[in-house]
């Protein structure tokens, strides 16, 4: 008999679970991942049949490692999952790593028909309506301070999805509205795995060509660094950060054989205020058993030619000018059990064409037991607008580096991930006006897991880029017992300038979650003091935050920081988030910066599905 899990059944909170993949993941810039935060939650609310996944689906899952996910695909292949309970079955995936995963799949049986029936697609279907308004820097905002956004989606089985964003940002206009759709459509025909139209996010092999998806860095999740992306997949975001416009991938062949996938895509986006970008790619991918291999195109055509607001600035010189870029690379992987073989070599077209390669191999001797090594080089002249890989910078180019990992979690209760990472640029770079320069990025993680009730993590990190050193050093302890969920963090750190002079920066938090039994109310409040009065020991936090959105502030001053979230699911239809911060600042601080010594920040969201 088959049973359906669904992620309801999961005994922890999937809002914990993403919490907890999230601070692993992040903490280390301001970066927004909303979009990454969005993705896991619809996998929540629409699981992965494991039955019917494909690597795609699965990378969607940024705690998994590229072995990973080849262990979850070639056991359901040898023989179709019944249970969910089957995945303690395979050696890969250890029990916190289930429990994870759990709260994204499912496993019910393969459909065997493609065929889509309107009047079944409609009734069957889930459709969710999200209203958000945020008011931001209440205090300090000299305009207009409320974002405001709507969503509509629509999703059938994960096999037809469509919806549209409407949002609005502080201060701007009506007619300043951003707006954006998506249709995605998966296996609706023989050889027909995916349409895309629309929104839509583009990426294969390492990125070097095209990738306009999340990119796993450097992490506390160390051997998911370099893993490749294949596929096309909608963006539910507004603006200019997705490609527009159409794309599809056709398949053919059986996966026991020779499997091949074409792709083909075509995106309109704007450049800048006054020009527009045309973009034209293709990928071609071939799969038999443990080798994989891949052919990606991109043509980029400029109105006019591309031009940077700092046209002057040595940093951006070998950046990408004119009016018509190619870029073509060839990608691999070679999967051998214990040892899994990667890369991508690239050539992009500029001033000079530029050439830019990532290979690297994942050791996995024993199933705790893991290592790493990842070398990249960009020349100087390879720069590619819509490229992104592993990198020091935000920018793939001018680089020269190795990284080197290792995740052990052999030992009884505990687990360990290693890192170190260093680079060199041959030119001026942004921050760093000499050359050529070189820095270093090195972690260390240890996690004390003796129960599910309470765990105790430490993390040390050193960084060093343009002669500015900055040693990090964390403590979290995490209790949990009923609808109660305690944690505790602090955090220190340590920075060197050019001059060799140190300045400190600290910050500790209390973080306290209820969930009520009777009533479907989750409370999240959070206290926090920081002391950090140098820009370069700024402290960055991740917070909890309405649905679909991510926080991760740098916390730098001097004062203290706290909010309260609210998760109220009134009817099965309708759930209600709010977010309440304030960051107090010392008078002292506030003064010497004339800034306002409070900022309140209001967030509000409403969720229908029906």
């Amino acid at each position: 008999m088959w049973s359906i899990s669904v992620f309801a059944q999961v005994s922890v909170p999937v809002e914990d679970i993403i919490d907890d993949i999230y601070r692993q993941l992040t903490e280390t810039e301001e970066t927004d991942y909303s979009t990454l935060h969005e993705e896991l939650m619809e996998y929540a609310q629409n699981p992965i049949n494991l039955n019917t996944a494909t690597r795609a689906d699965l990378d969607g899952l940024h705690f998994l490692s590229d072995t990973q996910a080849d262990a979850i695909l070639l056991y359901v292949y040898e023989h179709p999952m019944q249970s969910l309970n089957e995945l303690d079955l395979i050696a890969e995936l250890e029990p916190y790593e289930i429990r994870n995963l759990k709260a994204f799949v499912m496993v019910a049986p393969a459909e065997q028909s493609h065929r889509l029936y309107a009047r079944e697609v409609f009734h069957n279907a889930k459709h969710e309506i999200i209203a958000r308004a945020d008011a931001r820097n209440i205090e300090g905002y000299t305009g207009d301070p409320v974002y405001a956004q709507f969503k509509y989606k629509f999703n059938y089985r994960n096999r037809v999805q469509f919806g549209f964003c409407l949002q609005r940002g502080a201060g701007a206009p009506a007619r300043d509205m951003a707006y954006g759709g998506y249709l995605q459509l998966n296996d609706i025909a023989p050889y027909v795995k995916t349409i895309v139209a629309g929104n839509y996010q583009a990426a294969f092999g390492q990125g070097l060509v095209i990738n306009t998806q999340f990119q796993r860095g450097k992490s506390q999740y160390v051997l998911t660094a370099g893993n490749a992306l294949e596929g096309l997949k909608k963006s539910t975001q507004a603006g200019i950060s997705s490609l527009h416009g159409v794309g599809t991938t056709l398949t053919f062949g059986d996966i026991s054989k020779l499997k091949t996938e074409v792709s083909v895509l075509y995106s309109m986006n704007r450049a800048n205020d006054a020009d527009w970008k045309h973009t034209i790619g293709a990928n071609v991918t071939f799969k038999h058993k443990r080798f994989k291999a891949g052919v990606t195109a991109v043509e980029n055509l400029y109105t006019d030619s591309l031009r940077y607001y700092y046209e002057s600035a040595a940093y951006n010189q070998n950046y990408f000018r004119g009016d018509r870029q190619a870029v073509v690379g060839i990608n691999w992987r070679y999967n051998h059990g214990w040892f899994d073989l990667f890369g991508e070599v690239a050539a992009a077209q500029n001033q000079r064409w530029g050439f830019g390669t990532e290979v690297g191999c994942r050791f996995l001797p024993l199933s705790d037991v893991g290592l790493i090594v990842l070398y990249r080089y960009y020349s100087p002249t390879f720069d590619n607008t819509l490229g992104y890989s592993f990198s020091e910078t935000s920018r793939i180019n001018d680089e020269n580096g190795l990284y080197i990992g290792t995740e052990i979690k052999r030992l009884k209760n505990w687990r360990f991930e290693v890192y170190g990472d260093i680079f060199r640029f041959s030119g001026i770079k942004y921050g760093i006006n000499y050359s050529p320069s070189w820095g270093y990025d090195a972690m260390g993680m240890a996690e004390w897991l003796p129960q599910r009730a309470y765990s105790m993590n430490w993390k040390f990190r050193a960084r060093e880029k343009g002669k500015q050193a900055l040693y990090s050093l964390r403590y979290q302890f995490t209790w949990e017992y009923g609808g109660w969920r305690l944690r505790t963090q602090a955090d220190g750190n340590l920075a060197q300038d050019k001059n060799n002079s140190l300045s400190w920066g600290v910050s500790v938090h209390q973080d306290i979650q209820y969930r009520f039994a009777r009533v479907p109310l989750v409370l999240q409040f959070r206290a926090q003091g920081f002391d950090a009065r140098e820009w370069a020991n700024r402290v960055y936090i991740y917070e909890n935050d309405v649905l679909y959105a991510f926080s991760t502030p740098a916390s730098y001053g001097q004062g203290g920081r706290f909010y309260l979230n609210m998760r109220w699911q009134i009817i099965k239809q309708l759930a209600v988030y709010l977010r309440v911060s304030e960051t107090v600042y010392s008078k002292t601080w506030a003064a010497e910066r004339r800034i306002p010594q409070t900022r309140t920040d209001i967030h509000l969201l409403f969720r229908v599905v029906i």
